[in-house]
């Protein structure tokens, strides 16, 4: 269920850090992350289950987020969670733009798209399927790879974004090492097809 906000322009906040991205398209791109708090989506391999719920997290200003992240050179916002999209964030993209960040969105997809967005990293998950409306708009889509039916779940919704759109399969971290080769032969054999890692973690980074 979508959540209402006590006031548009402040969000429950679980962190914010000034980093590189570590997976997908924008692979290596130094990049201002808000990970806003709450998800209902439920992954069983997710790896920042503390983002679940809002309890013990503070609720912050955009402004007070858009002077943090000012204090660093690059101008690019990572919008991430948690689940994003559980909240409207027509106000939060409107506060990041006229600041004159570029606006990337990563979300599964589990509820219907809000804000506008020069970057969509959609990565659907089976707990919960994607809303049609992000689908639609996905510049990038970005398959966690956990068992080997997933990948009938990628091409699944490779068939639902737009053409264009770059594909990505990314193994579990915690299964890389078994998913790996398959994710390669896969590749291989279906060439729109590429590999994302999770280099952050490889470079020991947020």
């Amino acid at each position: 269920m979508k959540r209402e906000q006590a006031h548009p322009l402040v969000f429950p906040v679980m962190e914010h850090f000034y980093t590189l991205q570590g997976e997908g398209a924008y692979q290596g791109h130094a990049a201002y992350f808000v990970r806003l708090a709450g998800c209902d989506v439920g992954c069983v391999w997710c790896d920042v289950k503390e983002s679940w719920h809002t309890d013990g997290y503070p609720s912050l200003p955009v402004d007070t987020l858009i002077e943090a992240a000012r204090a660093h050179p690059a101008r690019l916002l990572v919008t991430t969670g948690g689940e994003p999209l559980m909240y409207r964030l027509d106000a939060w993209c409107q506060q990041w733009r006229e600041a004159g960040f570029r606006l990337h969105l990563e979300t599964s997809g589990a509820y219907p798209l809000s804000g506008t967005w020069d970057w969509i990293c959609l990565s659907p998950k089976k707990f919960r399927r994607p809303h049609e409306s992000v689908c639609r708009q996905a510049h990038e889509l970005k398959v966690v790879v956990y068992h080997k039916s997933d990948f009938a779940w990628a091409e699944e919704y490779a068939a639902k974004v737009p053409e264009g759109c770059l594909l990505f399969l990314q193994p579990e971290w915690s299964r890389a090492e078994q998913l790996l080769p398959l994710i390669i032969e896969y590749v291989k054999a279906n060439p729109r097809w590429r590999i994302s890692l999770q280099t952050h973690k490889y470079m020991n980074i947020p």
